[in-house]
């Protein structure tokens, strides 16, 4: 796991477009407004373009790649073409599967179950029904955050562009292996539920 990624707080930009296809975001520190990673869709085909600007965009399969400043991947994140339901796998720097997102149906703000590369259990993200703030939790406790941070009337209303900053609780060790899952998490809630 990269030592980029025992940082506690992270502030996820969207690049903004009013004709894009492809979904790009910049990775800062939360406090000292550093930028630590980038993520980018590498290789989006042209199918796949086409149908990013139709009410099917949602469904359209995505390969996102997180590096580091210098060019690392940290981590990975992908879904093939999804119709009622995603599954959404994320990869480590070495490609090998660490777990998968699988979306619930029927739920009100949208929630995953978390799972591991065995596809047991390792917690859930829940979001609410009125606001766009998404909770990671096991059992009873929460220990990490996604919330929606604006960005302006302009911005807002012109782009599909978000802005999120991840919290992770101090509990969550530097080294537990639930945080690049975190991290993909961001862009998947973005992807997967939020863009329209």
């Amino acid at each position: 796991m990269n030592s980029i990624l025992k940082r506690n707080d992270f502030f996820v930009k969207e690049h903004r477009g009013i004709l894009k296809a492809a979904n790009n975001y910049d990775i800062f520190d939360a406090h000292t407004q550093e930028q630590l990673m980038y993520c980018r869709e590498e290789n989006l085909g042209g199918f796949t373009k086409l149908f990013r600007f139709t009410d099917y965009k949602t469904m359209t399969p995505f390969d996102l790649i997180v590096r580091d400043m210098n060019s690392n991947q940290v981590v990975r994140i992908r879904r093939g073409f999804s119709w009622f339901r995603s599954k959404v796998e994320v990869l480590d720097e070495n490609n090998i599967v660490i777990g998968y997102f699988r979306q619930r149906l029927l739920t009100i703000g949208g929630k995953f179950d978390v799972l591991d590369a065995n596809g047991s259990l390792l917690c859930t993200l829940r979001g609410k029904w009125h606001s766009w703030e998404f909770n990671f939790t096991d059992g009873n406790s929460q220990f990490a955050s996604v919330s929606k941070k604006w960005a302006g009337i302009g911005r807002e209303f012109f782009t599909s562009a978000d802005n999120y900053v991840l919290r992770i609780d101090s509990m969550v060790g530097p080294n537990d292996s639930r945080r690049p899952l975190l991290l993909a998490a961001v862009m998947c809630i973005d992807f997967v539920l939020k863009e329209n």
